[in-house]
């Protein structure tokens, strides 16, 4: 039986390099957390913390994730941050990879909380979908809730999460607590953005989660609605905007 030596040897050289490479990469990659870690977190005294960092398509740059939602980036030493969109130039023009990438993000987030937690309004014919973030003492929560009807002859399904503002802090807090808690949480949900007391209720509720899932995709006010692309729309917009933005004719 002949052997052939050299190229086997030529391919254990090859896995040796590839394998050598990778340990390097997840070094530098650890190392150039460790330094940002000091940088951010120890320095904000862990007001901010970083969620990920991952390579991009800058051999030299690297994606930096805050639980803020805020995307840094950082150079390959970690001697240098900067915020701001990276554009990737196409033949059709710009096109902004960092919005691209927290749209995705969003979408991941938003996909994986249990419709069961959500409070839901659905039209006979969906034609889109809508994920709102809402405060019940929110001024323009109400106003965006009061033409429920009108969203739904346009075929614009709403899905409302949590998110009071300040968190555990917030007035509407326990208010909140209590339209998630009930029996009914269509109908508390319109009371409470009625300005009707809500008998307290008490129960292992979603609300404090879907404020820190809002914060941690950079939501710092409400409403706050999510697009089916993933976008993050700060503010109210009446069904007509909507329906046009949402290419509902």
């Amino acid at each position: 039986m002949r052997v052939t030596i050299k190229p086997m040897f030529a391919l254990l050289g090859l896995v040796l390099t590839l394998v050598a490479a990778s340990a390097s990469q997840a070094q530098r990659d650890q190392s150039l957390r460790g330094k940002l870690e000091q940088a951010i977190e120890v320095a904000s005294q862990n007001q901010l913390e970083i969620i990920s960092v991952k390579p991009t398509a800058l051999s030299t740059i690297y994606e930096v994730l805050l639980n803020t939602g805020e995307i840094l980036y950082s150079d390959i030493s970690g001697d240098y941050l900067f915020a701001g969109d990276m554009y990737r130039v196409s033949s059709a023009g710009l096109v902004n990879i960092s919005s691209d990438k927290k749209q995705e993000r969003s979408l991941e987030k938003i996909a994986a909380i249990p419709l069961e937690e959500m409070i839901i309004f659905t039209p006979e014919v969906v034609k889109a979908t809508i994920t709102v973030f809402t405060d019940v003492d929110c001024t323009y929560c109400r106003k965006l809730h009061s033409e429920l009807d009108d969203l739904m002859a346009k075929g614009i399904e709403v899905r409302y999460l949590a998110y009071p503002r300040g968190g555990e802090d917030a007035a509407s807090y326990q208010k909140m607590i209590s339209v998630w808690c009930s029996d009914d949480r269509k109908k508390s949900l319109t009371q409470a953005k009625n300005g009707q007391n809500l008998p307290a209720a008490d129960c292992d509720s979603p609300v404090l989660a879907h404020w820190a899932l809002g914060t941690e995709l950079g939501i710092s006010g409400t409403p706050a609605l999510i697009f089916p692309d993933g976008r993050v729309i700060p503010g109210y917009l009446d069904a007509e905007r909507l329906a046009s933005m949402l290419s509902i004719n």
